[in-house]
């Protein structure tokens, strides 16, 4: 008997009702039910009671072909944490030389804070002090038109606890892989919240361990990072907002759209003599984890045309290190996006995680699309600022 992967109450939520089915991608993928969350509890609980051994080939696949989305935590009636229990389930099974090897060396990369360091200085990521933050409108939580699913968080801002625009020791999170391959969305942000001070010493938050077999070392990360951090961190990926918030508490965490909303949107965004039509790309994490997804919706509507993808709150393919370990599959998710995203007839499809913005621009890119894919910081710095009152 195994008996100690797995949080016990955790892993007892679960009542195999089936509500997670329609929402698992891997499951519309195979049909098969060893792929849906519900069949990948029941793999979890036998290798906690010992039915499979720890080195069965099911629990190596399942474990490794889940993308980690999420998506089944908001349909859950039962609130089954998933995606704490899939992280125990990698500790367990990508344990020393188990762990793959992309996965291992991306995460001794971002450990080496000073080549962070170098990478974002040459890279000209953002940095330096906070500047005197802009008058503000009260946060916006208008939720988007769609209907979310059955027992979906409601997307709203935190409480005064998390602070906002112009509270004191407020700092921009340059992200790790964010900083050397595109940098220009710190500066992006930076210009929109000149407010966020941007030190370039700042190391990686952790969510590449966490994802990948190592939840002790993205504690360790994340601690540290707020502790190179003091007060509320803003962040502009969706990924590390939900980890760090895991960590450090939902009042120390800021995803971008939720501190610049409210905010004068200024004129409107103009492509070819109109005004643009953009869609956006949730960010799985910030949405089914950190229940943030009204926000980014409220800001594009009030400079664009905006378009409601059917599959925006679903996943891309991109799931941290997945396009990397399971290509074929994550090219499979991503070519279905990029044929909803040509038929919607948009100038530009809106991202608010760095992985989505690589996964999306590889995919656009390889078709010869017309449609560009952005981070959100970076469409709205294309917007000029409100004229101000004579």
């Amino acid at each position: 008997m195994t008996g100690d992967v797995f949080n016990p109450e955790q892993l007892s939520r679960c009542i195999s009702c089936g509500f997670c089915l329609p929402a698992c991608p891997t499951y519309a993928m195979t049909g098969d039910e060893a792929s849906s969350p519900r069949g990948r509890i029941t793999l979890m609980r036998a290798l906690q009671d010992g039915t499979l051994p720890p080195d069965d080939g099911t629990l190596a696949e399942q474990s490794s072909f889940c993308l980690g989305c999420r998506a089944c935590e908001p349909v859950c009636p039962a609130g089954v944490e998933y995606g704490s229990l899939l992280e125990q389930w990698r500790v367990h099974q990508w344990r020393g030389w188990r762990r793959p090897l992309v996965a291992r060396a991306l995460m001794l990369l971002v450990e080496q804070r000073w080549l962070l360091r170098l990478s974002g200085l040459a890279r000209r990521a953002a940095r330096g002090r906070a500047a005197t933050p802009p008058q503000t409108a009260p946060t916006s939580t208008t939720q988007a038109p769609t209907t979310p699913a059955p027992g979906a968080v409601s997307s709203a801002a935190p409480g005064p606890a998390a602070g906002g625009p112009g509270a004191p020791d407020a700092q921009l999170m340059l992200g790790c892989v964010e900083r050397g391959l595109f940098p220009a969305v710190s500066r992006a942000a930076h210009a929109l919240a000149p407010e966020l001070a941007a030190p370039t010493a700042q190391g990686c938050c952790g969510a590449l361990h966490a994802h990948n077999g190592d939840l002790a070392g993205g504690e360790r990360l994340a601690e540290r990072l707020g502790e190179d951090l003091p007060g509320t961190i803003v962040t502009t990926s969706g990924g590390c907002a939900a980890h760090l918030a895991s960590v450090l508490g939902r009042d120390r965490v800021r995803e971008l759209s939720t501190w610049i909303a409210g905010r004068p949107a200024g004129a409107e965004l103009r492509v070819a003599g109109r005004r643009a039509r953009v869609a956006l790309q949730d960010s799985c994490h910030l949405r089914n984890g950190l229940g943030v997804f009204a926000e980014p919706r409220t800001l594009l509507r009030q400079v664009a045309d905006y378009v409601e993808l059917p599959s925006a709150a679903t996943c891309c393919g991109a799931a941290g290190t997945y396009s990397l370990l399971r290509p074929k599959e994550s090219r499979r998710i991503l070519d279905a996006k990029i044929d909803e995203i040509e038929a919607a007839g948009v100038d530009l499809v809106v991202v608010v995680n760095p992985g989505c913005l690589r996964q999306l621009r590889t995919g656009l890119r390889r078709r010869r699309s017309a449609v560009r894919a952005v981070h959100l910081a970076e469409l709205l710095t294309r917007v000029e600022p409100p004229a101000r009152p004579a």
